[in-house]
């Protein structure tokens, strides 16, 4: 019964939104159409703006990856991640998974391809994917569109939860697949 309340619920969701919305702003007697076409010229106008910062950050995540940097790293800390539980296979994914939403798609895509998608490996990478965020990606082109420079403590935020999220996932999954 309440699973299909859930699946009715969420079929209904976004397209109630989309009516809600715009009726809302109606009776409250704001231009729904010329608030919308605003928004879109400054939305368009940010996109415009971040256009270096993710290019810059592409070039970054290439050259980190092509110079061998990150197979290092995963090197020098699968014996620490061993005795905790994680296999050396994800820690490429869960180093990339700060700069790289993308890129670590395609890891984990490739690590599902390789021990299955019903694998302890590709379950791991399943739920990483949902547990953290690209930290940097998104203190590169959020904050640099908007001009911030000083972001020292998002850094140091970001990354305590993309480890807290890695350690998080990596209990959870031992704890439920193993």
């Amino acid at each position: 019964m309440l699973f299909s309340a859930l699946t009715i619920i969420s079929k209904w969701a976004i397209p109630l939104l989309l009516l809600f919305i715009p009726l809302y702003g109606f009776f409250k007697k704001v231009p729904v159409y010329e608030s919308f076409v605003a928004g879109a010229e400054e939305g368009f106008s940010t996109a415009v703006k971040i256009i270096p910062f993710l290019v810059g950050m592409m070039i970054a995540i290439s050259v980190f990856r092509a110079s061998g940097a990150m197979e290092y790293i995963a090197l020098l800390l699968n014996p620490l991640t061993a005795k905790i539980g994680a296999p050396a296979e994800i820690l490429p994914l869960a180093l990339m998974r700060p700069l790289s939403g993308s890129a670590v798609l395609g890891m984990a895509s490739e690590l599902m391809r390789i021990y299955g998608p019903d694998s302890f490996i590709g379950r791991l990478a399943s739920v990483m994917q949902g547990t953290t965020d690209t930290t940097f990606f998104v203190l590169t082109i959020y904050f640099g569109s908007v001009g911030i420079k000083k972001y020292r403590y998002a850094v140091f935020t970001g990354l305590s939860a993309d480890v807290t999220g890695f350690i998080a996932s990596l209990y959870i999954c031992n704890l439920l697949f193993r």
